[in-house]
Formats: C-alpha cells, sequence, structure tokens
C-alpha cells in the first residue's frame, strides 16, 4: 500500500519540524555504525519537492474515513504521488508513538547496536536497567538473529526496526513500533558460545547523551556523544560542558545522530556559542532566523564528529559551528536533510506532515541534498584525528 511504503522509506530519516513536534527513526534506543554505513555515506541527490494539495489530502482521508477505510492511507497514497520525498502521512496512534518518542521515552529492549567486520551486528551499548542488561547482554556481543531471521549484513535500521517490532505487517505493529511486554527472540554470540534468548520489550527512558573523559592522548578530553535531540538534550549537553574540567577539550560526536527537535539543536549550540546566529529557513516563502541565547564557552578547543548517518537537526548544529568559525568539524559528508515539515490533523485524526521550506547555515549554504562538509575527511580514524586537532587547538581557558 503507498502509505505504508512511504513510511517504511522514511524509517531511517528524521523530519526537520519547526512545529510542535517532530517523527525520528528512533528504534532499540538508537544505533551506530563506527565503521559507516554505506546507506549513508553519501548525501541524497538534491530535493525535488512539490506542495501538496491540502484540500485533496484532507477530502482524499474524509472520503475513506467515510467508506470505512484508512483516511491515513488514503492521504498517503496522496503524499507519494506528490514527489515530496520528506512528506508523510501517520495514523493517529503511530503520532503518539512519535511524540514520545520526541518526550524521551521508547519501547524496546535497551540495545544499541552497530555494523561491524563483514556485516556483523554488534552490540554497541546496553542501556542499564534495561531487558537487555537483565539478561546479561553486553557490548561486543554479537546478534545472529532476531525473531528466527539472520540479520547478518543487514543495514542497521533494519535491525533496529526489528527490535523495536516495527517491521511487521499484522496490523498489531506499526512503524513506531510493538508494545511493551510483547516478545523478541535474538540470536546471540559471544566469542565460540551461541545461543538463543528471548526478552520482552519495555518502555524506557532514552539516553541520548553520554559524557566521558579521554586521558590517552596528547590533551585530556571531555567526549559529549548526542545519539538524537530529544526534549532536554540541548540542556545536558550545556551542562556537560559546564561540568567539564578546566583545560579539557570538547569532542562533540553527531555521527550516526538522525537529528530531533531544532529547539534542542538550538539549545545545545548555545553551550558553544555566545549568542547570534545558529541558521536560517524559510516557511512558504518567509525568512525566519533561528538564534542562541548568549553565555556559552568560546575558549574550549572543540570538534565535531559527523558521518553519512548525521541527519537533520544535527547537521544544523554541526554547519553552525562550522560557519561560526568555532568547531573543527571531521569525519565524513552528511545526509543532507534540510527541509522543514509542519503537522497537519487530517479529518479522522491522522497527521500529514508536508513540507514546507528549507533552511540554511549561518553562511547561508543549503543543506537539504548537499550535506555539511567536513573541514577534515576521515572515516574509521575519524576519533582519533579529531583528537589530534583538538591536540593543536590547546588546551582551554
Amino acid at each position: 500500500m503507498p502509505a505504508r511504503l512511504h513510511r517504511h522509506r522514511r524509517a531511517a530519516a528524521l523530519t526537520l519540524v519547526f512545529a510542535s513536534v517532530l517523527a525520528t527513526g528512533a528504534a532499540a534506543g538508537s544505533w551506530t555504525d563506527d565503521r559507516q554505513n554505506v546507506r549513508n555515506t553519501a548525501a541524497p541527490p538534491a530535493p525535488a519537492d512539490r506542495p501538496v494539495d491540502r484540500e485533496q489530502l484532507a477530502d482524499a482521508a474524509a472520503q475513506a474515513a467515510a467508506d470505512g477505510k484508512s483516511g491515513a492511507d488514503a492521504a498517503g497514497a496522496v503524499v507519494s504521488r506528490s514527489g515530496d520525498r520528506w512528506a508523510a502521512v501517520y495514523s493517529a496512534r503511530e503520532y503518539e508513538g512519535l511524540q514520545q518518542t520526541l518526550d524521551g521515552r521508547y519501547v524496546g529492549v535497551g540495545l544499541w547496536v552497530r555494523t561491524g567486520a563483514g556485516g556483523r551486528i554488534e552490540v554497541d551499548r546496553v542501556q542499564p536497567g534495561s531487558p537487555a542488561a537483565r539478561s546479561g547482554l553486553r557490548a561486543g556481543d554479537l546478534l545472529t538473529g532476531i525473531d528466527g531471521t539472520a540479520i547478518e549484513g543487514r543495514p542497521v535500521t533494519e535491525v533496529v526496526a526489528r527490535l523495536r517490532g516495527a517491521d511487521g505487517g499484522d496490523g498489531t505493529r506499526g512503524r513506531t513500533g510493538a508494545a511493551a511486554g510483547t516478545p523478541v527472540r535474538l540470536g546471540v554470540r559471544r566469542g565460540a558460545h551461541a545461543w538463543e534468548l528471548t526478552l520482552r520489550r519495555a518502555r524506557l527512558a532514552t539516553e541520548n547523551v553520554t559524557v566521558d573523559r579521554l586521558h590517552d592522548g596528547p590533551i585530556a578530553t571531555t567526549r559529549i556523544k548526542v545519539v538524537s535531540f530529544t526534549k532536554g538534550t540541548g540542556e545536558q549537553v550545556r551542562r556537560a560542558v559546564r561540568e567539564a574540567p578546566k583545560g579539557d577539550g570538547i569532542l562533540l560526536d553527531l555521527r550516526a545522530n538522525s537529528g530531533g527537535l531544532v529547539a534542542e539543536a538550538v539549545t545545545a549550540s548555545a553551550a558553544f556559542l555566545d549568542g547570534g546566529l545558529v541558521a536560517t529557513y524559510d516557511v512558504h516563502g518567509a525568512q525566519r532566523a533561528l538564534s542562541a541565547p548568549p553565555g556559552g564557552d568560546t575558549t574550549r578547543p572543540l570538534a565535531v564528529l559527523v558521518d553519512g548517518g548525521t541527519m537533520s537537526a544535527a547537521e544544523l548544529l554541526a554547519g553552525a559551528l562550522q560557519d561560526r568559525g568555532r568547531a573543527v568539524v571531521v569525519g565524513s559528508r552528511t545526509f543532507g536533510k534540510g527541509s522543514v515539515q509542519q503537522p497537519s490533523e487530517l479529518p479522522d485524526g491522522s497527521v500529514a506532515e508536508l513540507t514546507v521550506g528549507h533552511y540554511s547555515t549561518p553562511a547561508g549554504r543549503a543543506v537539504d541534498g548537499a550535506g555539511i562538509t567536513p573541514d577534515l575527511a576521515a572515516h574509521g580514524d575519524a576519533e582519533q584525528r579529531a583528537r589530534t586537532v583538538l591536540s593543536g587547538l590547546g588546551g582551554g581557558a
């Protein structure tokens, strides 16, 4: 069905919304791919977004509902024909799930995964207190199957969708995933030992910001990893910078960050900028600006890590810090998601997110279809090269 196909096409991407909510591809918790996810190593071609006729959309949804059919699917078919590749239509239930994700909650098992050598799926991190943690799973374990399906060589986005239960077609699973309490069977390998276990999904709080300190380089470094921008993320970044020891360089890791709430990315930028422009955007041709409040730390050495999975609001932040001369950006070109969507409720309660404009960096660079080009290109050694950059920038004041 066109609407369902359209939703799945967007599952790995993140819509940038300057209104109240935005759709996220978060699944098992988050995902990373330190070895470069092949699907996202290059930015997509320039888009050809065409405005969707809102009245036609509402009429299609209303007529379908009157006929006892899915209004969301009918509206989704209109969106699919429009050529607006970032637009999507969600049922009321799906949209509620997306809002919960942006509030920092999700249903899953508490695993972060990445692609390892030979396409193997590795556990990157386990959320404390989660079903995965209680089962004894730990970083470095290999996942070999999910519910009887082999997953080696499959995209990370598909793996996390399966962990969350967003891949089924039985009417009980939608793009937002399965309900809390539903089972998922995992095949696991640790060294020579292989086994299966069944976990039950639970409602968990997201851990979108993690902070640690690296001592084994030429300069002490506080590493701040941000996997997405949900409510409260921006202030967590600011707090991490304030609490970093004097003299530390800051490594802001935005790799595999699928985006999130723009307001949170702007708040995060305020950790490093003393006010000023963060981005400009247009909505139906009207130009607007996003600015950071004053008072950020402008003296610490700062490097930003990006890759092909850095998307949307994360690109906005990286581009602002680069254009303002505040950070050296290291890694590979970002995804290139810089269009603005706004939600509209349809007569049957479903919600359509339609493209209404695009955003640009402070220097006027368009991001959509182009992405952010790093100052220093790096792939597998990106983190080490970023730390070398920090040592050249010197210690903080």
